[in-house]
């Protein structure tokens, strides 16, 4: 299969906080990575690092076989499209002008621009709505927008971090299911959630994080006949422990 990312050493410090402390893992084409890990095992910091967000301290971040640098940037970025976990969309213009912002930032013009914005829209069941400003939805629409608004130039590789926090269940469903339709599209997807059943339901592998490193990676099923569990919080706890984590 083809690496379209591949962490290697990955380290991160805040000042005597090590975030990242050597984390290597590969994505592969066409699959829905899940990236699992209590509070503070580094999910979030890993996320930026691989959107360009933030700079790495130490390792190797692969971009299909390329590293990152000022000759290749804009290439690489232009092929991802990032849903942080907190909402980037703008409360007081509408929807429709929401997408056309963050797409016009990936070059697009005119009637691709007008093309990209109502498949956008449609993708996240909002045409309806394109004309209200987000100040006016729901916080599962608001959702749904800020996912629009990463999908709309058509990434190939789509980074998302817990992006179904705090909404209802049918715009999760309808999250999920257009995330298996991106895959089958042949988009490649970075999934970091707290919601077990989310990963059971859509990803093809996952890799376990804790303390700044990967402790675990396989598929589901792989990994539940390896721990002898029936599901993937049991194997979760199992392998990161029962512990609370600030």
């Amino acid at each position: 299969m083809e690496k379209v990312i591949e962490v290697k050493n990955l380290k991160k410090k805040y000042k005597d906080n090590e975030a990242l402390r050597g984390l290597d893992f590969d994505l592969y084409k066409g699959e829905i990575l899940g990236i699992l890990g209590p509070n503070g095992a580094g999910k979030s910091t890993t996320i930026n690092i691989l959107s360009t967000i933030l700079k790495k301290d130490e390792g190797k971040i692969l971009y299909f076989g390329e590293e990152i640098s000022e000759r290749n940037i804009n290439k690489i970025k232009s092929k991802l499209g990032i849903v942080p976990q907190d909402l980037a969309i703008f409360e007081d213009i509408s929807a429709y002008k929401n997408i056309t912002f963050f797409a016009s930032l990936y070059g697009l013009k005119g009637e691709e621009l007008e093309k990209a914005t109502d498949y956008a829209l449609e993708f996240a069941g909002l045409t309806s709505r394109k004309n209200d400003k987000p100040k006016t939805y729901s916080g599962g629409m608001k959702r749904r927008l800020n996912i629009a608004c990463s999908i709309a130039h058509k990434p190939e590789i789509l980074i998302l971090d817990e992006p179904t926090v705090g909404i209802d269940p049918q715009s999760r469903n309808h999250i999920l299911e257009d995330l298996k339709a991106l895959k089958s599209n042949g988009t490649t997807i970075i999934y970091t959630t707290h919601y077990m059943e989310e990963i059971e339901q859509i990803a093809d592998r996952v890799v376990i994080v804790d303390n700044g490193k990967k402790v675990e990676e396989g598929t589901i099923g792989e990994l539940l006949d390896k721990y002898s569990e029936e599901n993937l919080e049991s194997l979760f706890l199992d392998i990161t422990g029962k512990n609370l984590r600030d």
